[in-house]
């Protein structure tokens, strides 16, 4: 299945380290691409495990990919997050203390397509207009590249 699915055979819900690679997606109106999740009903960019040997960008664009059906042209590292804020517990009651290899990505290809396991909905927002809902563990990357974004912009 992949590599969080066999640790947790052994470790079942108890906390691990959890390494994942997402994206921030931008089309050409400066706008980001969040997904609604359908496992806690919030607001997210894309991103997921990176499975073992499996090299970091390439897991960012695997998942935007499947999560999507955007294939990423480039990528440029935004970020690695980590710590406190990035302890979660997700609905099935697993418990991640998550290492973020979050990219930005300009240049990509294909038609939005929701991964139906996983997503509920695909759409690009405003910087200045998130929604509220956002998910946990992307709230404070969220926070910063907003930050970013409107540093870059004056």
């Amino acid at each position: 299945m992949g590599y969080i699915s066999d640790i947790r055979k052994y470790v079942g819900h108890m906390p691990i380290q959890h390494t994942t690679a997402s994206i921030i997606v931008e089309n050409e109106k400066g706008e980001i691409l969040l997904q609604k999740r359908k496992d806690n009903g919030t607001w997210s960019y894309c991103g997921g495990s990176v499975e073992l040997f499996e090299r970091v960008e390439d897991a960012a664009a695997r998942e935007l990919l499947e999560e999507t059906g955007l294939k990423a042209l480039s990528l440029e590292l935004f970020g690695i997050f980590s710590g406190e804020e990035q302890h979660y517990i997700y609905p099935n009651g697993d418990e991640v203390s998550t290492i973020d290899i979050l990219y930005i990505c300009r240049s990509f290809t294909g038609a939005l397509k929701c991964q139906p396991e996983e997503v509920e909905s695909l759409n690009f927002f405003d910087i200045s207009d998130i929604p509220e809902s956002i998910s946990p563990p992307t709230r404070e990357p969220l926070r910063q590249y907003i930050e970013y974004r409107r540093g870059a912009m004056f």
